[in-house]
């Protein structure tokens, strides 16, 4: 079968980073396996492509369109009022600044687009379902299939959480529904010929006429040679349980450690708590007021090599997180065969099913902690169930969830894109 010829955008694309760039990068780079891909990033990113082995001209193209990206960025900094906040604000931001990098993109390509030399133009990132394509159309104009996608994001606050919201500096998120009203939105789904929602949430904010050309495709996978071990918990001792991510009020820290705060005092249960943020002192000083200090060890950040380390010895993941896209720290436990305890609540709650993790369901702050504390004490009594669904939690990530797995499904969409056919569902 012929591979597809694939211009592959990927505004934010490093192997380096963490979060959006190392989604595009992770995506774009497996695609290679399966079309003939291009990639076209921005400039920002061209030293950490060379330095991963690719060839410029060849396998990538970086467009340089800091002339305007960068003092809207330096601009999205200040507003944003926080290392690590206001993601809203900086994603408006993007908006802002993100048509000009598509121009230079037409202005480099176009023309090569016209003539067929790319069977599919596919933009990967930037995934918020907010920032509109000028390429949609154009592509459209020149009858060549634009690909949009993963999109994801906007997940609503839940209720009751508000304090952590303003926390958050996420002022702008009330007003995040204005987008739709956007110019360019419509168009841009209009033009698309295929849509990749990366959450069930993004489907179904799309207007009924796109979900029909829609498929459902979670963000985020995992790298087997980035996450190689297995897990390998005491079998005997207290229950371990491990949490992985930013120290924030949305990801639910200090839930965790109220919850657990019973059995960690009774000695039937350690903690470890590995990630870095401006929860940090807040949450030593409540561990050191609930008497578990000795129980919790704050591991900081780490790298992810020893992150995994941490987490196979651990018994499960224990990840309160009440407003999270993506998820992708749950498919990294799940890939050590580490089962995770989750909220029922956007891309965790759709990543964990009965037999390969626990949920809890979203309500209040108080409803959590007792959901998490009873979850923690049901695991703590049935230790071969948890070794069961973490198997379980393994086969699945790696059948469907790794980034090899979504480079096929990806393919799927393309030929089906080509051939005029029906998209098919390729994530289940």
């Amino acid at each position: 079968m012929t591979r597809p010829r694939v211009l592959a955008i990927a505004e934010a694309a490093n192997p380096e980073w963490v979060s959006v760039p190392l989604v595009g990068w992770s995506l774009a780079t497996a695609l290679r396996a399966v079309a003939e891909v291009h990639i076209v990033t921005q400039v920002r990113n061209r030293d950490a492509f060379l330095r991963a082995g690719l060839v410029e001209g060849q396998d990538f193209t970086a467009i340089d369109s800091e002339a305007l990206a960068r003092p809207v960025w330096a601009l999205s900094e200040r507003l944003r009022m926080g290392e690590g906040k206001g993601w809203t604000m900086v994603q408006a931001m993007s908006a802002l600044s993100y048509p000009w990098f598509e121009h230079l993109v037409w202005r480099r390509f176009g023309a090569e687009i016209r003539t067929g030399r790319w069977d599919i133009v596919h933009r990967i990132t930037p995934l918020s379902p907010t920032i509109s394509s000028s390429l949609a159309g154009r592509c459209a104009g020149a009858g060549v299939p634009f690909i949009l996608g993963p999109l994801n994001g906007g997940v609503p606050w839940p209720k009751g959480f508000d304090a952590e919201r303003r926390r958050e500096r996420e002022y702008l998120s009330y007003l995040r529904g204005v987008y739709k009203a956007l110019p360019g939105r419509a168009s841009t789904l209009r033009h698309a010929s295929a849509i990749l929602a990366g959450s069930r949430h993004t489907l179904e904010e799309l207007p009924a006429w796109a979900q029909a050309k829609a498929v459902y495709l979670p963000e985020n996978a995992i790298d087997p040679k980035r996450f190689s071990r297995l897990a390998a918990p005491a079998t005997d001792g207290p229950l371990r349980a491990g949490f992985v991510g930013r120290l924030v009020p949305y990801k639910g820290p200090d839930m965790l450690i109220e919850a657990a705060a019973p059995m960690l005092r009774d000695g039937r249960l350690v903690l470890d708590i590995v990630g870095d943020g401006p929860m940090i002192g807040d949450l030593r000083a409540q561990a050191e007021g609930l008497g578990v200090a000795d129980r919790v060890t704050f591991h900081g950040w780490l790298a992810h090599e020893v992150v995994q380390e941490v987490l196979a010895a651990c018994h499960l993941l224990a990840f309160p997180s009440v407003r999270e896209f993506g998820g992708g720290v749950v498919l990294e436990a799940m890939a050590l065969g580490v089962p995770p305890l989750i909220v029922d609540y956007a891309g965790p709650g759709e990543l964990v099913a009965e037999g390969r993790g626990i949920k809890v369901p979203l309500g209040a702050r108080a409803s959590i902690v007792a959901g998490f504390a009873e979850a923690l004490e049901r695991a703590a009594r049935d230790r071969a169930g948890l070794v069961a669904m973490g198997r379980a939690g393994r086969d699945w990530v790696r059948a469907q969830a790794t980034w090899e797995a979504k480079a096929r499904q990806v393919r799927a969409v393309y030929d089906a894109v080509l051939a005029c056919a029906p998209l098919p569902v390729v994530f289940g």
